[in-house]
């Protein structure tokens, strides 16, 4: 059974769309480095850094589906050690699968969805040290 098949997780993934869309760009933030712009935890801003918490956004969207932050397959594929290209991933996340995924097209920015691209590209089994 797919995830958008079941009407309680279709009207989860929409709130969680939602919640995306709201989050959306931060373009009042200063830019990293700019005068009255957060300092970055390293004490020093990191290029491309976002200013969002690419965890927190995995969790409210994507988590439904993929399964211990993405670690073990779910209602979704496994995406740790994934054999897919950024750009399929990319692809995947903007304009979603027929019958197995939404879009999220209109719900990410381009940042946003590289960041969860980089943050899939990270994980670790659960309980590996950093590092």
């Amino acid at each position: 059974m797919s995830c958008l098949r079941s009407p309680g997780m279709a009207a989860l993934l929409l709130l969680a769309a939602e919640v995306a869309q709201s989050q959306g760009p931060m373009s009042s933030t200063p830019a990293p480095g700019a005068p009255g712009a957060p300092a970055a935890a390293s004490g020093a801003p990191q290029e491309g850094a976002a200013e969002f918490d690419v965890e927190k956004l995995f969790a409210s969207t994507c988590g439904w589906c993929h399964s211990d932050a993405g670690r073990v397959a779910g209602r979704g594929p496994k995406l740790m050690d994934t054999t897919l290209t950024d750009e399929e991933i990319a692809y995947r996340i903007k304009n979603g699968k027929p019958g197995a995924m939404p879009a999220f097209g209109s719900s990410f920015t381009e940042e946003q969805i590289k960041a969860i691209i980089r943050y899939t590209r990270n994980l670790k089994p659960a309980g590996t040290p950093p590092g």
